[in-house]
This record gives C-alpha cells, sequence and structure tokens, in this order.
C-alpha cells in the first residue's frame, strides 16, 4: 500500500520498491480504465496534481488495490474528516469525489490554517480562509488543466440533492451562498473559532484598560462594526458592597474606521456612515432603581435591542437628551457584564445598515464575550488594589527622603525585580549621629514578596534604633542578627552598615554577606573596598568584623543590592567588575578635579542593567564626601567645675572671631552657657565642647551622664529649668543624643 500524505504542500513518496519489508505490503494493481481509479484531490488552494503524472490508471494520491478493497462500485468508503458527516455512497460532491474520499490530513490542514487566520482577528464568521479557491476556479501546474478544487470548508459542494443548489444565506452579505462557498456548519465552526480567539486575546490583559481594549479590538470588525463599554463608576473591589447610585461611565468605544482598506479584510463591503455609529453614546448613566435598563443589566442575559425590554433600556443608556442612531432590526446587541458577585457594566454591540443582521446564535457569542470579560475586569481590578497595596507598603518602608547631612551629599534609587513584584526586602536609609556623623545602611532580605517586605521593615526600624544608641557597626549587626532569629528561623538577610566621619574624614564598615561598596575617588579611580563578607544576618553565632578606612573629599561611595551586579548572565563578581569600569567611565568625562553628579551617576549605574539583568530588585545608595576642613572645627576639653561655662563662652568668642561670624556672638555666648552649666552640674569627667563651621554653626556638648535633658515649662516661682527653653527658641534645630559613653546636646544656628 502506498502512504498516505501528511501535508496537502508536500506528499510524500510511496513505499521503497527495494525494501522487502514494504513488498510485503504492496499489493498489484490490475490493469483496468483509468476511470476506475480515484480522480486526483488536492488541498484548498493548491493545484491536484496531473492523472498521467504517475502510472498509468493511478495518481499521485490515488491508492493501489483501490478496486479490490471498494466492492463492486469502485469505492472504498473511509472515515470522514472531523466535524464533517459522511454521506452516503450514493451522495458525490460537485467535482465527483465522494466526501469520504477527501485526505484526512488535507482537511485538517484546512482547519488549522482556519483557526490560524481567526487567532489573529482576520476570520470573520462565515468567511473563507485566504487562499482557498472559490466556485468555478481551477488552478493550473505547468500549463495543465487541473479538475475542479474542494473548498477550503471541509464541506464539500453540492449543487443539488438536499441542498437544492444553494447552502443558506450569507453572514454579511444575507444572499444566498453559490456552490462551493462555506456551509453553515462552517459558520458555526467560525463561531466557535472566534470565540477561542477572542477570549485568549481578553485573558492576556493584565490591568482594566488592557482588557477592555481587547474586547474592543478582538471584536471589531470581525463581530461588530462598533462597540461601546460601561463600566461602574466606581468599580467595586473583591466583595466590598458599593454604596451609592448606580452609575455607568463609557469606558471605552471602537468602530471601523472610513478609511480602511477592505481588500483581502473581512470588514463590510460597504462601511456605514460615521453619522450612524459615531454619535452614539453618553458619558455617564445612572442607572434608576426599577427602570428599564436595570431591569436587562438585572437580567444577565445579552438581548437584542429590539425588543421592548432593550428598546426602553437604550434610551438611558445612551443619553435620552442627544439624538443617537442606531440600525434597525437585530443590528444591536446589549450585553451586561457580570462579575463574580454583580453587575459591574455593559457592552454595546454594533452592526451597520449595510451588514447583515445578527443571528440568534450570535447572542450566545455575545455571552461568552462578556462574561469573559467581566471575569477579567473583576479581577484587573482586585489586582490593581494588591499592586496599589505594594506600591504604598514598599514606598512607607523606604525613607521617603535622604537627610541633608553636614559634609555627605546622598542620592538613592530603588527598582522592583518587576511589573509582578512590586515590593522587594531590598532598603537603604541614611541616619545622622551624633557628631556630624552619618550612618550608611543598606540589605536585602531574601526573596521579593510581601512577607519580605515586612520582614524589611522590621529590620530597618531595628536599624534605625541601634543607630540611635551610638553603637559601633559591628555591634549593630549582631543585634540585627539577633532580632532576625527572633522573627523566625528562616528569616535571612544581607546588610552593609557603614559610618562616616567628615571631621576625620574616615569610614568605619562592617559586612554581613553584602556586596562590597565601591569607592569613586576624585581622580576617576574606581576601588572595590576589601572589607570582612560575614555571615548573612539570620545566621546566628557568628562574629561580624568592622574595618576603618580612608574617606577622602571629594570620593563617593556606592552601596547597593546584588541584584545590581547579579542575574542569570552573570555571576556577582562580573557584576562588580562591571559596575567598577562604568563608574570609572563615567568619572573620566567630568575630568580629574570635577566629580560627576550624584543623581547623573546613580542613572548612569542603572544603565548598565540590560534586558536580562533584572531577576531582583534593586536598591541603591550613592554618598558624596564633602567633609569638613580642620579649619570649620574648633574642639575644647572643660573641667566640670564652677568656672567652665565662663570660660566655654570665651573660647566660643574667640573662634567665632576668628571665622568673621560676630554677629552670632551674643546668641552663642548665651546658648554655650546654658548647656555648658546643665553638664558640669551632673558630670564627673570632663567635659567637651566642640564648634563646626558648615552651611550652619553647629555647637556640641558632651558629658558622661546618660540621662537626656528634657524640654520643660518652668514656673514662675522656679530658680532654673529655663535653659532648654532660651535654646529652644533661639536655635534653628537642637537635640540631645546618647551615646555608649554618655550623650551629646547640640544646636545649630543660621550664618548671617
Amino acid at each position: 500500500m502506498t502512504e498516505h500524505p501528511t501535508s496537502c504542500d508536500r506528499p510524500s513518496t510511496g513505499a521503497d520498491p527495494t525494501d522487502p519489508r514494504e513488498a510485503l505490503l504492496r499489493t498489484p494493481v490490475p490493469p483496468g480504465p483509468s476511470g476506475s481509479a480515484l480522480p486526483a484531490q488536492g488541498c484548498a488552494g493548491q493545484t491536484p496534481p496531473d492523472a498521467g503524472a504517475g502510472s498509468p490508471g493511478t495518481s499521485e494520491h490515488s491508492q493501489p488495490g483501490a478496486e479490490q478493497a471498494a466492492g463492486a462500485d469502485g469505492h472504498r468508503p473511509r472515515p470522514g474528516s472531523e466535524g464533517v458527516p459522511v454521506q452516503p455512497d450514493g451522495a458525490r460532491s460537485a467535482t465527483g469525489v465522494r466526501s469520504g474520499d477527501l485526505p484526512s490530513a488535507c482537511a485538517a490542514a484546512s482547519g488549522e490554517a482556519a483557526a490560524g487566520a481567526m487567532d489573529s482577528g482576520d476570520l470573520a464568521p462565515g468567511d473563507t480562509a485566504p487562499g482557498d479557491t472559490g466556485p468555478g476556479e481551477a488552478a493550473s501546474d505547468g500549463g495543465r488543466q487541473a479538475g475542479p478544487v474542494r473548498p477550503a470548508s471541509g464541506v464539500p459542494a453540492d449543487t443539488g440533492g438536499r441542498h437544492g443548489g444553494t447552502l443558506g444565506p450569507d453572514r454579511r452579505t444575507g444572499q444566498p451562498t453559490a456552490p462551493g462557498q462555506p456551509t453553515p456548519m462552517r459558520r458555526d465552526g467560525d463561531r466557535l473559532r472566534f470565540v477561542g480567539a477572542a477570549t485568549r486575546r481578553i485573558a492576556r490583559g493584565m490591568d482594566l484598560d488592557e482588557i477592555v481594549m481587547g474586547l474592543c479590538r478582538a471584536t471589531v470588525p470581525t463581530f461588530a462594526d462598533a462597540i461601546l463599554v460601561y463600566l461602574r463608576e466606581p468599580l467595586p473591589v473583591g466583595d466590598e458592597r458599593p454604596t451609592g447610585p448606580l452609575v455607568l461611565r463609557l469606558r471605552r468605544t471602537d468602530r471601523i474606521p472610513a478609511e480602511r482598506d477592505t481588500e483581502g479584510g473581512f470588514a463590510p463591503a460597504a462601511q456605514p456612515e460615521p453619522s450612524e455609529l459615531e454619535t452614539v453614546g453618553a458619558e455617564l448613566c445612572e442607572v434608576r432603581p426599577g427602570s428599564a435598563l436595570a431591569e436587562v443589566l438585572r437580567g444577565v442575559r445579552p438581548v437584542f435591542t429590539d425588543t421592548p425590554s432593550a428598546c426602553a433600556a437604550l434610551p438611558e443608556l445612551l443619553g435620552e437628551e442627544r439624538d443617537f442612531a442606531l440600525p434597525e432590526g437585530r443590528r444591536a446587541i446589549l450585553a451586561p457584564l457580570r462579575g463574580r458577585r454583580r453587575v459591574i457594566g455593559a457592552a454595546l454591540f454594533l452592526r451597520g445598515p449595510e451588514r447583515v443582521a445578527f443571528e440568534a446564535d450570535d447572542l450566545l457569542v455575545a455571552a461568552q464575550l462578556a462574561t469573559h470579560s467581566a471575569l477579567g475586569i473583576d479581577k484587573a481590578v482586585l489586582y490593581g488594589r494588591e499592586a496599589y497595596i505594594a506600591d504604598e507598603l514598599q514606598r512607607t518602608m523606604l525613607p521617603e527622603n535622604l537627610p541633608r547631612c553636614t559634609g555627605v551629599r546622598l542620592a538613592s534609587r530603588y527598582l522592583p525585580a518587576a511589573e509582578t513584584a512590586r515590593v522587594g526586602g531590598d532598603w537603604y536609609d541614611a541616619i545622622p549621629l551624633p557628631g556630624s556623623r552619618v550612618a550608611l545602611v543598606v540589605g536585602d532580605v531574601m526573596g521579593h514578596s510581601m512577607t519580605s517586605a515586612a520582614i524589611m521593615g522590621q529590620l530597618r526600624t531595628t536599624a534605625q534604633t541601634l543607630a540611635g544608641l551610638d553603637l559601633p557597626p559591628q555591634e549593630v549587626l549582631h543585634h540585627l542578627d539577633e532580632q532576625a532569629q527572633r522573627l523566625g528561623t528562616d528569616r535571612m538577610a544581607t546588610c552593609l552598615y557603614a559610618v562616616y566621619d567628615p571631621v576625620a574624614h574616615r569610614i568605619t564598615v562592617a559586612n554581613a554577606g553584602h556586596p562590597p561598596p565601591v569607592l569613586l575617588h576624585l581622580g576617576g579611580e574606581a576601588e572595590v573596598l576589601r572589607v570582612p563578607a560575614g555571615a548573612p544576618i539570620g545566621v546566628g553565632g557568628v562574629d561580624f568584623e568592622a574595618v576603618e578606612l580612608d574617606a577622602p573629599a571629594g570620593a563617593t561611595l556606592l552601596l547597593y543590592t546584588d541584584g545590581l551586579v547579579e542575574s542569570r548572565l552573570r555571576d556577582v563578581w562580573t557584576g562588580i567588575e562591571q559596575l567598577r569600569e562604568r563608574l570609572a567611565a563615567t568619572a573620566q568625562l567630568t575630568g580629574p578635579d570635577h566629580p560627576p553628579p550624584l543623581e547623573a551617576l546613580c542613572d548612569e549605574v542603572l544603565d548598565m542593567l540590560g534586558p536580562g539583568d533584572r531577576d531582583d530588585d534593586i536598591a541603591l545608595l550613592a554618598a558624596r564626601f564633602d567633609g569638613i576642613a580642620p579649619s570649620d572645627v574648633s574642639y575644647w576639653f572643660l573641667d566640670p567645675e564652677d568656672a567652665a561655662p565662663g570660660k566655654a563662652r570665651r573660647l566660643a568668642r574667640r573662634a567665632l572671631a576668628r571665622w568673621g561670624m560676630e554677629d552670632l556672638t551674643d546668641a552663642v555666648e548665651l546658648l554655650v552657657s546654658e548647656v555648658v552649666t546643665n553638664a558640669v552640674r551632673y558630670a564627673s569627667k570632663p567635659v567637651t565642647l566642640r564648634l563646626l563651621r558648615t552651611d550652619v554653626l553647629r555647637c556640641e556638648v558632651g558629658d558622661d551622664v546618660p540621662q537626656l535633658p528634657r524640654l520643660r515649662q518652668a514656673r514662675a516661682t522656679d530658680e532654673g529649668g529655663r535653659g532648654l527653653y532660651l535654646v529652644n527658641r533661639l536655635a534653628r534645630r537642637w537635640g540631645a543624643t546618647r551615646l555608649s559613653t554618655g550623650k551629646v546636646v547640640w544646636f545649630e544656628l543660621n550664618r548671617g
């Protein structure tokens, strides 16, 4: 026997005559008239092979031994194509070939081609796939005339018999279908393929606008000439019960443009006038209880607008005060959009007067479109609420604004892992410390979910509290490790904690399994700092080590999370080297004496990310070290005695005169005298006094007493208790910070 072709494009060859296994399967073909063999059968849009191309009495698609297997009438019954009923033996198609004799591979290929066209939104229900041979047409091969070609619909074209020469009206024009055109059974299949393609397009949408646009694009022009989509205003979220009246807002409308090119497409042959469909629809519609529109929406099922209930509901939906033009007959379908709990809107499908009216089966199509769209909108609203919560959570977990610290400038960036994962465990922080120092923190909790963000928020709060105690960096990481263990056994995180002192131009760094920072020097050299790696936070029982490094003025320290340097395409050390090279190249653009701007530098660093480099969220913190020059610092030790306040006033007056700030002398002497008096009253060790000249004048007084002073309202008979009141009224800012060795009380005054 000969192998059947597996493709309509390239039939496979027969059995190899030299193969002994195939010889057992071959059946000799007895000589007979050429008409006894099955005629050549071509696929849709292809030329059947010439009958004389093969051996006499056979064709390329015929089977040897067909006469013996078929019987007396020369016909061998075969199973019909899927979805096509097998015709009786006496019923033959117009081509002279029985419907059961067609190769199933050709019918399947025709169905796949039509399904593919419908999936792309090109085929309308009832149309013929591109490339199908029309009635009466014949393909040619090398100048030879071939027989008639079977239509691609998979149903034989019958010119008589039970169809009486016509096969039903065309769904677009309403005219009788000529022989060889698709049958009503084909139109039903087109409806199913259209619904499948449309629902897939609607399901691809993630947010509200994408789903509504998918409904409109899938509907126009394949199913309707225009569509109006109304949604509830505001849309209820989840199980919440809406309050107030039901108000529908026109969310989107779509129609066939007048200039659409219909050649080769499936738009109506005659486009409707713009005035027919463009003037339809009002922006807002309030659904009154008990009205016709409310009854239609409560019914859930789509209805034709020629019914009494829908006819009365349309003026309420489209606006009673304006003139609207709707095609007559069954050319409009009103479909309520019902979500999981309640009706959330309505869709109006319209067809122009030149197009055939909707059929009863089109109500089922509209119901499917409305159901899938409503459920998708419901889920999109829920997703939007979750995304809003995630954004708010992430925003509140990260610092809204970085503080303005003395001797350092700061910039930061945060990027989520993806649009579908807007929260993560990465964080950064800058915490002012006593002595004009600043703590720089970057951490990364494993994962990027709500749980990771919640753990990150707790660790960040703990780090801020520990920094306020002015603990060494390694002690801060030790307490963070203990806190992570209290949160759970699997709460793992990495963290890098650094303290910058602008007076000493030094930085102290402690690391807990985090990528090392990169220091960009003023001359353009980028250096990866060598800090002990340490173990991640949450492991427990691990000692952390801190190192002290130089922080020259004009240098930039870059702290980051592993999402910036690690991805599926590169390991972490390769990414760190690329980051170092990128920083050095950026610094060369501004010259050796001018460091690049911080904001532009952060943008340049993020530009190194490629399309496949966003596997994790990214936190970035850049610090430019300006420092405080030694000439702008005055520092003294005062013994805790009664003469200390007077000595402090004299020292402060001399420093202000040296800096040319005599206009602040009176205020500084008064405030210094009050703060030093409070310090020496309770101190047992020498008191420190320091003046810093930056953009403001800052004064710091330290002692060995840990109790912090509190501002209180002194009574009229009290002899004391007014010192901090004066500080609060005269100073720009003031505060008190507890240290491991005592406390520091400070205040700032604006420079004249």
